[in-house]
């Protein structure tokens, strides 16, 4: 489960999704995150499915690469849906003892799981075809005119690639860990929740003690490549707006415009 986590990962490709300016996906993605919480009806999350699968198409990812990012996350989803299902007040459709689930919490609880795995995907699409280094590139541009007011953009923008890049990298240490200690007969599926969560202890420790070295290791190339923070750096190769991001941010208008409709149907 811990190696179907796709946030952060890129997947390499020549696609039209792919040549877009780091900073037109970025806003594409926020927009998007931002309408997914504005839709409240089928037509509007028909709507945005409609356009995230496009852009996957386009994109050229293949679509088990992307589903296979929800198992890890699964728990999740189902523990909200559920949530909203027994926890919402409304016209009563069953009722078992102290179990209730109404109307309102059905629809709820739909709208609410749909709204989870189109965001986590939309985020996805953003790593997945953007590369580290042009994502941070973008972030950077994008956080520029707030460097004015003494918002270290460069350093915010950097580290937040590189939390990213590095989901991952900590995943892909978490399985080898916890494949060592099985191997040494550790057994982390028998028993209650506090027993469950104690066995987690042998895992914790050597991966905050992996971390700490991946940390340190990233820090000595950074040192020894001449880092010394974003004054008065420059890039070998500079990013720029093209004929795709334009036709990207149209469609972006057109997205937005069937989003704000959709509340009126």
């Amino acid at each position: 489960m811990i190696r179907d986590i796709t946030l952060g990962q890129y997947y390499p490709g020549g696609s039209a999704v792919h040549r877009l300016d780091a900073r037109t996906k970025i806003i594409a993605t926020l927009l998007y995150i931002i309408e997914l919480f504005v839709v409240n009806n089928f037509y509007g999350f028909l709507i945005a499915a409609a356009a995230l699968f496009a852009v996957i198409a386009v994109s050229k990812v293949p679509l088990k690469f992307i589903f296979r990012g929800l198992t890890a996350v699964f728990l999740i989803i189902a523990f909200t849906f559920l949530l909203n299902l027994f926890m919402v007040d409304g016209r009563v459709l069953w009722h078992w003892k102290f179990l209730t689930i109404t109307y309102e919490g059905l629809m709820r609880a739909f709208f609410m799981a749909v709204r989870l795995v189109l965001l986590i995907i939309g985020s996805s699409i953003l790593t997945l075809t953007t590369k580290p280094i042009e994502l941070t590139d973008g972030l950077e541009k994008l956080l520029k005119p707030f460097s004015k007011i003494g918002l270290p953009s460069h350093e915010i923008a950097l580290m937040m690639t590189i939390a990213l890049r590095f989901i991952p990298t900590l995943m892909e240490e978490t399985d080898k860990i916890i494949k060592a200690q099985q191997a040494r007969g550790a057994d982390f599926e028998s028993g209650n929740i506090i027993q469950r969560g104690k066995n987690l202890i042998p895992i914790l420790v050597p991966l905050f003690v992996s971390s700490f070295r991946i940390a340190q290791d990233l820090a000595l190339a950074m040192e020894a490549r001449c880092y010394r923070g974003g004054s008065g750096r420059t890039r070998m190769n500079e990013i720029h707006f093209r004929r795709g991001d334009a036709v990207a941010a149209v469609l972006m208008v057109l997205f937005l415009a069937g989003i704000i409709a959709s509340r009126f149907i």
